[in-house]
């Protein structure tokens, strides 16, 4: 998470965390300068673990109710892609559980949002998709599936939220999953 004003970090926090999504990124939040407070938050809606999406997006709904703010999603691909400093399409590739990768391509000099992500094997993702560049914490094993390419590993970072092409940055704050979920309803 970041606090940022005007383009500048005031605050970052950027860890791993296997569990424990709902009972440390509030207390998180309240350590931040003036306890968080901003004029809108930007919530990053996957896809990732589903249980870290689904509070994140959880808590920013809820802060943003309390605070009387606006409250939009972006996509973790689209931060990993705008990091990347590419100028021209980039394949990201993000650990995606099973084995799998969450895939996206992104051009972040065109002005449309890119295809759905995708849940992909690194075989099948290579079979699909040719692009040299591949950015994210999957981009080495797509790159050795296929065996060309250049990976450039990355991870969704908040500060880059305010960097991102506006209808990237302003969508409906809801989790973003990338595959069917792995639980089934109980039948009666």
């Amino acid at each position: 998470m970041a606090l940022l004003q005007d383009g500048e970090v005031l605050a970052e926090r950027h860890e791993h965390v296997g569990r424990g999504h709902a009972e440390i990124l509030i207390p998180w939040i309240a350590a931040l300068p003036d306890g968080g407070r901003a004029d809108q938050i930007i919530v990053g809606c996957g896809p990732g673990s589903f249980t870290g999406v689904r509070v994140g997006v959880a808590a920013a709904r809820g802060l943003g109710l309390a605070w009387e703010i606006p409250v939009y999603g972006c996509m973790s691909l689209a931060l990993i892609a705008s990091d990347s400093g590419l100028e021209g399409p980039v394949l990201v590739a993000i650990e995606g559980g099973h084995g799998e990768l969450f895939i996206q391509l992104h051009d972040m000099q065109s002005p449309t949002l890119p295809a759905a992500a995708v849940s992909l094997l690194p075989a099948g993702a290579g079979e699909r998709f040719a692009t040299e560049m591949v950015a994210g914490s999957g981009a080495l094993r797509l790159i050795e599936a296929r065996g060309f390419g250049t990976a450039l590993p990355a991870e969704p970072r908040a500060r880059w939220a305010e960097a991102l092409p506006l209808p990237l940055r302003t969508l409906y704050p809801v989790p973003v999953y990338g595959r069917a979920p792995d639980a089934k309803p109980a039948s009666l």
